[in-house]
């Protein structure tokens, strides 16, 4: 068993005031998941991933790896086996000794190795490559080299440090799908890091998301999309972001360029006693209306026509005085650039309500 345990685990670094890179990150990877660590640069995610790997010290509380303590154990102590960003091959080495490498130091015999090698190279398409040397591969199959690596040490854990960072976009969407599918085969925990948030929610079973050190939420990819538990999160997951704005709130609901868009007695109850809240709406919950119906009037500024669907930004008035929405629209039937056009809540069961000040989530 590989469960992950983050208890109240902090990395301080030195500083006036001291730098929080991970801030008492409570967190538990059950046996065999797929968890992403997800967030903006400076979030924390990859010195977390490094704290577990034995590579960052454990400045507060502890990291238990299978049920023990592994806070002060080195990382060739742990059972662990990493995939960096930049592959980290040996180039005087062939694929197969690249790969074999880690467990000739071990002192595993040269029957066993090939044979794990070949089982690795075989599940990751590399059989055929297995004498060339790194310099005479493309990128991806660099990758799947430093992931065969891996494999073959048949650890508890996988650690990936943005593995697809270095992958032209075609790439990445091919070798993310691989990966995804290679964990689910051989049943491992992984615990992934990426900035990509489409990466993180095509691939975890959970997504952790983290800003300044602080863990905001860790659940499910639907659950994450469908009720963020803050504005951060809000913002941060989903291509393109929810529209996010600071708005007037009345008895009878929010008050968006004059029109009132009527929120549930529910959400009413929460927003008691305020007099804005940031409501925030996905693109796709959002439409354009005829102008006979009552709406946001909207100046269309740009419009990014992506085949079946376009996205259309604008600016709607807002107080005095605007702010921009993305309206998710038929790519067929775009509006055009510098049109005037009308926009409202297609689907009030889609709106979202959070503190202005603290950004928590205002509605259960």
């Amino acid at each position: 068993m590989a469960e992950v345990s983050y208890v109240k685990a902090s990395r301080i670094f030195p500083g006036n005031p001291p730098v929080r890179a991970v801030d008492e990150l409570s967190l538990e990877v059950s046996d065999g998941e797929f968890l992403v660590l997800v967030g903006p640069s400076g979030s924390g995610k990859s010195t977390a991933l490094r704290m577990l790997a034995g590579l960052e010290d454990v400045d507060e509380g502890a990291i238990h790896i299978g049920g023990k303590d592994v806070t002060n154990v080195p990382p060739k102590g742990r059972d662990i086996a990493m995939v960096f960003q930049s592959y980290a091959l040996y180039p005087h080495m062939t694929v197969a000794e690249n790969m074999g490498f880690a467990l000739k130091l071990r002192g595993v015999s040269k029957t066993e190795i090939k044979a794990k090698v070949e089982e690795a190279a075989k599940m990751l398409d590399l059989t055929k490559y297995l004498e060339r040397k790194p310099k005479a591969l493309s990128g991806g199959q660099r990758q799947r080299v430093a992931m065969g690596r891996a494999i073959v040490r048949e650890p508890s854990v996988f650690l990936m440090d943005e593995p697809l960072s270095n992958l032209d976009a075609k790439l990445r969407v091919e070798t993310r799908a691989n990966i995804a599918a290679l964990q689910q085969r051989l049943g491992t925990t992984t615990i992934y890091v990426t900035h990509d948030q489409v990466e993180a929610m095509t691939m975890g079973h959970r997504v952790a998301v983290l800003k300044d050190g602080l863990l905001q939420q860790c659940d499910t990819p639907r659950a994450l999309y469908d009720k963020p538990a803050n504005a951060f999160v809000a913002g941060f997951i989903g291509s393109p972001a929810m529209n996010l704005k600071t708005v007037p709130i009345t008895s009878e609901g929010a008050k968006l360029d004059g029109v009132i868009v009527p929120l549930s007695r529910d959400a009413l109850a929460a927003a008691g006693g305020l007099d804005e809240v940031t409501f925030g709406i996905r693109p796709e919950a959002l439409g354009i209306v005829p102008s006979s119906e009552e709406g946001m009037e909207m100046a269309v500024e740009l419009v990014e026509e992506l085949g079946a669907d376009a996205l259309v930004h604008g600016a709607v008035k807002i107080g005095d005085g605007s702010q921009r929405f993305v309206v998710r629209v038929d790519g067929r039937t775009p509006p055009t650039l510098g049109q005037t056009v009308k926009v409202a809540v297609r689907d009030h069961s889609e709106i979202h309500l959070f503190h202005p000040e603290s950004g928590e989530r205002l509605e259960a």
